[in-house]
């Protein structure tokens, strides 16, 4: 059962990975799309869409419309680099002022700093430390 599971995971991983790398990839053959699409309908498009296709010897065969696609392609990319140029990146820098920590040396003193601790106490304030008066 793992094994089956280890199996599944390392296929899943592999189609994410392919499935991935092609929309990475995607917008580089753009063109190429374009042109598989045209070879895949030429027939269609020379006798329906081109320009030529009353002519007797037509020559064209739909290329007509394939280089219409093609600068379309083309023009909708410029436009979209164009938009991607006139977009600004503004990066915020924040200067800090240096700051540099010496240390300072430890004095000891050799004077008695216990006085304090040196007598009982006279007694103590009931009013600071006292137990609760009544439970809620």
């Amino acid at each position: 059962m793992y094994f089956c599971q280890q199996l599944l995971n390392k296929q899943l991983k592999r189609v994410i990975i392919i499935a991935l790398s092609i929309l990475i990839l995607s917008p580089s053959f753009g063109s190429l799309f374009v042109y598989a699409s045209f070879k895949i309908n030429q027939k269609e498009i020379a006798k329906t869409i081109c320009v030529q296709r009353k002519q007797a010897f037509n020559s064209c065969n739909g290329r007509c419309e394939l280089q219409k696609s093609i600068k379309k392609y083309s023009d909708n990319e410029r436009k979209m680099q164009d938009s991607l140029k006139d977009k600004l990146e503004l990066v915020y820098v924040q200067n800090t002022a240096e700051i540099n920590f010496s240390a300072i040396p430890v004095i000891e003193s050799k004077e008695n700093t216990s006085i304090l601790f040196e007598k009982k106490p006279i007694g103590a304030s009931n009013l600071t430390f006292h137990p609760p008066l009544y439970i809620v």
